[in-house]
């Protein structure tokens, strides 16, 4: 936990996994310059995660899981980023692959997630996701054969492709007379027509492993078709996903900033005080308080679950924020820091090129307010992506 003050979520209901991930965390701080150094996936970690039941915690009880609800789950996020956040980041995307269907369980009754969940709890088998290269236009080519689709695309950024057991995503069938749509379905990373290419040479987050995923002529069911959609147009799918994934995503960022935070303070304390280093400090905490209020509010926008385009307006709105003070404040920790923080051993300069990765997830900047604007006129939304 940082030493800074914490600005919490909600009440502390998901102390156990906090705790569990602070105690990995010992360990995965250790072997995270390592990783970082060498492009190398946080393998071990992953290894740990499962063994300490965390894979499952975003699964209700009532289906073998741990039950946590999305504030808890971005709480172990977030300390797991104090300690390495490719870890953090990797990791948010199996939750918040569990933590969707565990929503639309809980909230919506819909029986089909069910089976996914209690593999999950069972089998500890880990979700990749393909939001990257899956937003709202969707990526790839399905053609219509008889009983299903063949699909063909290459999917980016998908983080923990290494330890992956199922990829949820989507495919574009492209029509002559119809808007495009898009497909959803999950498929097996064992399966031979799927194969992982080694292209993660990043600035930051190196031991994310997100590779590109090449599919190649994979047949998929229509049965295994979870839903269909039109492509470049928001889905109600799309609203809770939106709605729920990214204060799980931006947990680890904030982590990342907050880590950030304490390590500038220590190195600081060992030199001599100027006025001007207790001025940048100050800045420092006012940052980042405001990227934890913001990841604050967007916690208490997951916590009225009604998924919306209003919510993803709110969701958005505190992402860019976080993601704005994060950066801020791992900017102003170098700079508390001083030279001390240029060396790679004192560990704040991988935090600096992690923290940038907030950056490039959806949405950026330009449509985040291109939406909120939009939305503060009374505009259509549905195509602002």
């Amino acid at each position: 936990m940082t030493n800074a003050m914490r600005v919490e979520n909600a009440a502390p209901r998901g102390v156990g996994i906090v705790e569990t991930a602070r105690a990995l965390g010992v360990e995965f701080a250790k072997r995270a310059a390592e990783a970082d150094e060498n492009d190398r996936f946080v393998t071990e970690n992953y290894q740990a995660l499962k063994q300490a039941g965390l894979v499952a915690a975003g699964v209700p009880q009532e289906l073998g899981g741990g039950g946590a609800e999305v504030a808890e789950l971005a709480e172990m996020l977030r300390e797991l980023a104090h300690h390495c956040g490719s870890t953090a980041l990797a990791f948010s995307m199996h939750t918040h692959q569990v933590a969707i269907p565990a929503w639309r369980w809980r909230h919506q009754k819909v029986a089909a997630v069910e089976p996914l969940l209690r593999r999950v709890a069972t089998e500890k088998i880990v979700l990749l996701s393909s939001g990257g290269s899956d937003w709202i236009a969707g990526s790839g080519s399905a053609v219509k054969v008889d009983g299903g689709y063949r699909v063909s695309a290459r999917k980016v950024f998908t983080s923990g492709a290494e330890a992956g057991d199922v990829l949820m995503t989507g495919a574009v069938v492209q029509s002559e007379t119809e808007p495009d749509a898009v497909i959803h379905f999950p498929v097996s990373m064992k399966a031979p027509e799927v194969k992982i290419l080694d292209t993660w040479r990043t600035l930051g987050m190196r031991g994310t492993g997100s590779n590109d995923v090449l599919i190649e002529g994979l047949f998929v069911p229509d049965a295994s078709v979870a839903v269909s959609r039109k492509s470049g147009e928001w889905h109600p799918l799309f609203q809770i996903i939106a709605t729920i994934a990214f204060p799980l995503v931006y947990a680890a960022y904030l982590g990342v900033a907050e880590s950030a935070r304490d390590i500038a303070v220590g190195l600081a304390k060992q030199k001599r005080q100027t006025p001007y280093a207790v001025e940048l400090a100050g800045r420092m905490d006012t940052t980042l308080r405001a990227a934890q209020l913001a990841h604050r509010w967007m916690i208490s926008i997951v916590e009225r679950n009604a998924p919306s385009a209003e919510t993803i307006n709110e969701v958005m709105i505190g992402r860019s924020l976080v993601a704005e003070h994060a950066i801020k404040t791992v900017e102003l920790a170098m700079e508390v820091a001083g030279g001390a923080g240029f060396y790679r051993s004192n560990g704040l300069e991988r935090r600096f090129r992690d923290v940038q990765g907030a950056r490039f997830h959806p949405l950026q900047q330009g449509p985040q307010a291109h939406y909120a604007g939009a939305m503060a006129l009374g505009l259509p939304v549905a195509n602002i992506f």
